[in-house]
C-alpha cells in the first residue's frame, strides 16, 4: 500500500514537472523567435560565410605542392602521434563544439539562464567570420607544403587535379574534402572555433571550474593538433593572439548582450510596432488635452488656499497662509 501511494506521488511529481519543463520550452521558443524575426540576417550571412570559407579552402588545395616538412619547434619538441592516433584531436574538437552548442541552448530548459540563444549565436557568428577573413587572407597569401600525412610527398590526395566543372569546385567534395584538405596552414581553423567558444563561454558561463577546464581543453587541443601533424606551430600560435585580439576588439564594438540575470528580461523583449504605434497615440492624446507626459510634472502637489505650491523637494509650505 506505502509502495503505491509512492509510486503515486512519484507519478504526479513527473507529470508536474515536465508539464513546467513543456511550459518553459514553449515560452523560450516564442522569445527566441522574436529575436530572430530581428536578427535572421545575420545569422544567415555567418552561416553562408562558413560555407564561403569551406570554399576558399578548397580552392587553395588546388594551388598546393607538397615538399619537404619545414623545420618546425613543435615537432622537436611533441612526440608524434602516428596516423593511427590522428582521430584524438579531432575527438576532442568534436566534444568542445557539441558541448558549446548544447549550453547555448540550455535556457531553453534550464530555470537559471543569463543569455539569450540567437543574439548569442550572432555574436558568436562575427567572432568566427572575423577570424575566417584573416585566415583565408592569410593561407592565399603563402603556401606552405602541408605536414600532415596525406599532404606529403607520395601521397595522391596531395595533389588536386583540375577540376572538370565549376560545380565540382562548389560541391566542395563535403565532407571528404574538408577532412583532407592541404595548404590552408596559417592559421588554424579548429582553433579558431575552440578559441572563440572558449572565450564566450569566458564571458557569458556561469561555472568557474568549467572556465578553468575549458582552457585546459583549448591547451591540450593545440598540443594534439601539433602532435598529429595537422598544422606547424606557428599555425597554433598566430591562432592563440589572432582569435583573442579579433574577439577583444570586435566584442568592444557589439552591443552588449541583455544579462538575464539581473531579473530584467521581459523589458527586453522586441516591443511590436502596433505597440509603439499605441503608446505614441497615447501620449499625443495626452498633450492634445492639456496633460504632460514628461515624468518630471509627476512630481506630489498639494493646493494651499487655492494654488497649487510646489517646488524641487514637493510640496513648498506658504508661511504668508496663517497670516504670520
Amino acid at each position: 500500500m506505502e509502495l503505491l501511494l509512492h509510486e503515486n506521488k512519484m507519478t504526479l511529481y513527473i507529470g508536474r514537472e515536465a508539464s513546467k519543463l513543456w511550459k518553459r520550452i514553449c515560452a523560450e521558443t516564442t522569445t527566441e523567435i522574436n529575436f530572430l524575426i530581428d536578427n535572421w540576417k545575420y545569422l544567415l550571412a555567418g552561416l553562408i560565410f562558413q560555407y564561403i570559407h569551406g570554399l576558399a579552402a578548397r580552392g587553395v588545395h588546388y594551388l598546393h605542392r607538397p615538399g619537404p616538412t619545414l623545420q618546425d619547434l613543435g615537432f622537436i619538441l611533441l612526440p608524434e602521434l602516428g596516423q593511427d592516433k590522428a582521430y584524438i584531436s579531432e575527438t576532442v574538437f568534436t566534444c568542445v563544439f557539441l558541448s558549446f552548442v548544447l549550453w547555448t541552448f540550455h535556457p531553453f530548459i534550464l530555470k537559471s539562464k543569463k543569455i539569450y540563444t540567437v543574439l548569442l549565436w550572432c555574436r558568436v557568428l562575427a567572432f568566427l567570420v572575423a577570424s575566417q577573413i584573416l585566415r583565408i587572407i592569410t593561407f592565399y597569401s603563402t603556401q606552405l607544403p602541408g605536414p600532415n600525412y596525406h599532404c606529403r610527398e607520395g601521397s595522391k590526395l596531395a595533389r588536386l587535379p583540375k577540376p572538370d566543372s565549376v560545380l565540382e569546385v562548389l560541391l566542395i567534395n563535403f565532407p571528404r574534402g574538408a577532412i583532407y584538405g592541404c595548404g590552408d596552414l596559417i592559421f588554424s581553423s579548429h582553433m579558431i572555433f575552440t578559441l572563440v567558444f572558449v572565450l564566450t563561454y569566458q564571458k557569458y558561463g556561469t561555472r568557474r571550474c568549467i572556465k578553468q577546464f575549458a582552457w585546459l581543453v583549448a591547451i591540450i587541443q593545440s598540443l594534439l593538433i601539433v602532435a598529429s601533424r595537422k598544422h606547424y606551430t606557428v599555425d597554433v600560435v598566430v591562432a592563440w593572439y589572432t582569435v583573442n585580439l579579433v574577439v577583444f576588439f570586435i566584442d568592444k564594438k557589439l552591443p552588449e548582450l541583455p544579462d538575464r540575470t539581473r531579473g530584467s528580461s521581459p523589458m527586453l523583449l522586441p516591443v511590436s510596432t502596433k505597440d509603439k504605434d499605441s503608446k505614441t497615440k497615447e501620449e499625443n492624446h495626452k498633450l492634445l488635452n492639456g496633460n504632460s507626459v514628461d515624468p518630471a510634472d509627476w512630481r506630489p502637489r498639494t493646493q494651499v488656499n487655492g494654488k497649487i505650491l510646489e517646488d524641487a523637494n514637493g510640496i513648498q509650505v506658504d508661511t504668508a497662509m496663517n497670516g504670520a
